[in-house]
């Protein structure tokens, strides 16, 4: 089943003919509206008359995330105010958000190819989605629900938090569909075990989870616990938001990615060199379809690798497989990205905290969880235990307050955390050996 049949399904010749005259269109439109791009494509030597083919994609210049901080906040968009409808944003290094702008037609389109998605998943029009995505800045609740309005479903709008209500609401809703992080499906399995409710005895039968990374021996237990398929979705803000790309449920063997709105490239992080298929290195993504902020070779960070083999589920766009890491630092706890520096720069903006930290980040009842590690000054280690207790909890609202995450600060004595005389270790992730 198909939600564009005509597209999801369009043969690879004609796909390719779409992207590059959608891609040539795009270059024009930025060449002439967006300052930062009239500036790197001149640069590279390239305009819109000069693409002749999709081979010619190399030739562009990359987009990186720290373009878009250093064009905060509107300075990347490609129309006038007057035309964008929405704005979300996502975090940076520097506290200042990542900022994306979406027309009447980037909101249309992104509803369809969630719409798509949810198509793909094993949703169908009479079912009931639990969103539980976060609403608001994040891109997460607001892509779902549109794409689920758009479907025909009936879409619950519970955003994240507050576990037991939502567990009720899944009981007396008579709710289908699952959409959230995959760590807060399960620590929802733990709570309702601890309320003596059995997910077997709802009428739950597909989850939608993405916004972290999660492994195929997570989605073993998630669907023990959950009685239910769970199923890969792939986006980020600054591309659109969830529905970029999604497993098909037929397969569960990497993630459909809507090549008539983007085209994907690996490429190896360290030279920017075009890999091939099935070679696995940092995911490369141009928008062909965005009016608010369209982006030439969006360096993603994640790691994967992409294939054009044939899927049983019909569908003809690419896929990639389920990413392995990321070519940067950047960690994503419960859905929200955090990156070392920024917690360093609260940190360091705390009188008696040392330059020194460290950073753990483990699973612990299926969710995240993340300790901060924090040298003192010799005459604050010295002081009275309440007054180091209040300087944890300031600094632990700080950064639930700037980043919003959730942590636990630990202020140690000075010279305990070890050394180094190359690059200093700042991050332990034990998730990633579990």
């Amino acid at each position: 089943m198909f939600f564009n049949e005509d597209f999801e399904t369009l043969p690879r010749e004609a796909l390719r003919a779409l992207q590059l005259k959608r891609l040539k269109a795009m270059v024009a439109r930025v060449q002439e509206s967006v300052p930062f791009y009239q500036e790197a494509l001149k640069k590279a030597g390239v305009n819109a008359d000069s693409i002749n083919s999709l081979e010619d994609l190399a030739r562009l210049p990359f987009t990186y995330k720290q373009d878009m901080r250093d064009s905060y906040p509107y300075r990347m968009f490609a129309v006038p105010m007057e035309e964008i409808v929405r704005i979300h944003a996502s975090s940076g290094t520097t506290g200042k958000p990542t900022v994306v702008g979406y027309t009447k037609k980037d909101i249309e389109n992104w509803s369809e190819l969630m719409a798509r998605s949810f198509v793909a998943a094993g949703v169908h029009r009479g079912d009931i989605i639990h969103n539980a995505y976060g609403y608001g800045l994040f891109t997460g609740g607001l892509g779902a629900h549109y794409g689920a309005e758009r479907l025909g479903a009936s879409v619950i709008p519970m955003s994240g938090g507050n576990t037991k209500k939502q567990i009720m609401i899944m009981q007396d809703f008579g709710s289908t569909v699952l959409t959230c992080t995959p760590s807060y499906s399960l620590f929802m399995a733990e709570a309702a075990k601890e309320e003596g409710i059995d997910f077997r005895e709802l009428k739950l039968k597909v989850g939608i989870f993405g916004a972290e990374p999660w492994s195929e021996e997570m989605r073993a237990d998630i669907e023990g616990k959950l009685n239910l398929s769970a199923v890969d979705i792939y986006g980020l803000s600054e591309i659109m938001g969830p529905g970029v790309a999604i497993e098909c449920h037929q397969a569960k063997k990497g993630l459909h990615i809507w090549e008539d709105h983007f085209i994907p490239e690996i490429i190896n992080p360290e030279t920017g060199a075009v890999l091939g298929e099935g070679e696995e290195g940092e995911l490369v993504i141009t928008t062909i379809t965005k009016e608010g902020i369209p982006l030439i070779r969006y360096r993603t960070r994640d790691i994967t690798s992409l294939t054009y083999e044939p899927c049983v589920c019909g569908r003809t766009h690419a896929r990639i497989a389920r990413m392995s890491g990321r070519s940067d630092d950047m960690l994503i706890i419960r859905g929200v990205n955090v990156f070392p520096s920024q917690i360093e720069s609260i940190l360091m903006s705390v009188e008696g905290v040392e330059p020194h930290y460290l950073l753990i980040v483990d699973r612990k009842e299926n969710l995240d969880t993340l300790e901060v590690q924090v040298e003192v000054g010799e005459h604050l280690f010295s002081d009275e235990i309440k007054h180091l207790q209040a300087l944890s909890q300031r600094i632990e609202k700080q950064i639930k307050e700037m980043l919003g995450v959730t942590s636990r600060v630990r202020l140690v004595e000075p010279k305990s955390i070890a050394r180094s005389e190359g690059k200093a270790k700042r991050v332990i992730d034990n998730r990633k050996k579990a």
